[in-house]
């Protein structure tokens, strides 16, 4: 057991807490019926952590094992207040039965309460998003016009709503694939160019520096360039704002975290790792854009090749095949299929094969994903946490980290370190798992 530290000061979580959702689509409308959902008493936060998770304090034998609810002073779910953007004028309901991620019996429960939350308009740029035709879209003289647009949206949302403070959670599209250019290097350059309206300056990245200039920490999933750049970290660390993404952790690549770390602990080779997927809903279409894809596939490889860490163990993973494939399917709609192929071998070599299919729903998945963000976001911005939060990797397939450091991608790893920042949050003992029983 390493020693206790400090308890961390941390503010009250006091009033209502705003949850902001840029793409309020199949993902967002989701979460929002399920929140609302399991607030009537309808049903139960299956595949929260923050909702169902327990955490073991001390010794094993002190048998301290409170909720997470009870150990952590996080926003309860009755303060949550929905609000977001869409490029689509749909109401939540509108939106979620467009989706048909949940039963007509399900969202008829919570129809009156979805039906009066509607999205502001959004901010749209079609080169970004090809498979999409906004029309429900902000107009603005350039691209910082758009993000003062947004500001504004924040301060009446603020108001109308009665919120006491805010998180925002990115639940929009994939956006094409874009590397970091020079106007990402610092804020000043950054914010040139969005006066200058930037060919380079995604909207999600404007989505994100809009929400920090407001003071609202901003949680990306998708594998967009939104925050995970120099000028956008500057800007969350003079305001002392968390951020973190990106790319929700959902179907194959949560299993790929939860298969490849199983596989380097027993030091079983691999040859290769084929992977395919069927969806048919909006993240689908958008997908089938070769340009967008790469955004995804880029998200998806570089998960093992960070956990089996080939230039360690170049006998069992050097060279190693790894493809992945997305199809649009337009009849599989939210429900998901992945199909993973794996050519392992072991003793002597002696080759073995493994195959999922993973029948998943992708929303149903992300849902309490988006509650576990906004409300650790929260509780990291009321605890004076600013910047990069990498003990939220766990819910990301693509963590993001400080410089010079490479990510995490092992789900038990990213699991303890998520659970010893809570305890050190605390003051609790940081548990390592080595017992004291052998020593005198």
């Amino acid at each position: 057991m390493s020693p206790i530290t400090k308890k961390a000061d941390i503010r009250p979580a006091k009033g209502k807490l705003g949850v902001l959702l840029p793409g309020m689509g199949a993902v967002a409308t989701t979460f929002i019926a399920g929140v609302e959902s399991i607030r009537r008493g309808h049903a139960k936060p299956i595949g929260s952590m923050t909702q169902m998770g327990t955490i073991r304090l001390g010794k094993r034998t002190d048998n301290r094992t409170p909720k997470i609810t009870e150990f952590v002073p996080l926003a309860g779910l009755d303060d949550l207040v929905f609000g977001g953007w869409d490029i689509f004028e749909d109401s939540a309901y509108e939106s979620a039965k467009h989706a048909g991620v949940l039963s007509n019996e399900d969202l008829e429960k919570v129809r009156p309460f979805l039906e009066g939350i509607r999205p502001m308009p959004g901010v749209f740029e079609p080169t970004y998003v090809k498979k999409l035709h906004g029309t429900y879209i902000k107009q603005g003289k350039s691209k910082m016009d758009m993000a003062e647009q947004l500001i504004a949206d924040v301060e009446r949302f603020k108001t109308t709503s009665g919120v006491d403070r805010c998180v925002a959670v990115w639940c929009g599209s994939t956006e094409v694939y874009r590397e970091p250019s020079d106007v990402h290097m610092t804020l000043a350059k950054f914010e040139q160019g969005l006066r200058d309206s930037d060919d380079n300056i995604a909207p999600s990245a404007i989505y994100a520096y809009a929400l920090l200039r407001s003071g609202v920490p901003f949680a990306n999933g998708a594998p967009n360039l939104s925050v995970d750049f120099p000028a956008i970290q500057e800007l969350a660390k003079q305001k002392g704002i968390p951020i973190a993404g990106k790319d929700f952790k959902t179907g194959q690549t949560l299993m790929k975290t939860i298969l490849a770390p199983g596989f380097k602990a027993r030091y079983l080779g691999l040859e290769g790792w084929y992977s395919t997927n069927i969806l048919g809903n909006r993240d689908g279409e958008v997908l089938d854009d070769p340009e967008s894809f790469k955004s995804k596939e880029v998200s998806k490889l570089g998960v093992l090749e960070h956990i089996l860490q080939p230039h360690l163990y170049p006998d069992l993973y050097k060279d190693f095949s790894h493809v992945v494939r997305i199809n649009y399917y337009p009849p599989r709609g939210d429900n998901k299929e992945g199909w993973d192929s794996i050519d392992i071998f072991g003793w002597l070599g002696y080759k073995m094969q493994i195959k999922i299919d993973f029948l998943c729903r992708d929303s149903i998945l992300a849902a309490p994903i988006v509650l576990d963000l906004a409300l650790y976001m929260d509780l990291a911005h009321r605890s004076g946490m600013s910047g990069i939060q990498e003990w939220l990797s766990f819910f990301f397939k693509s963590p993001m980290t400080p410089e010079g450091l490479y990510p995490e991608h092992d789900l038990f790893i990213q699991l303890m370190k998520l659970k010893n920042t809570l305890r050190h949050l605390r003051g609790e003992e940081l548990i390592t798992h080595l017992g004291t029983e052998y020593y005198d």
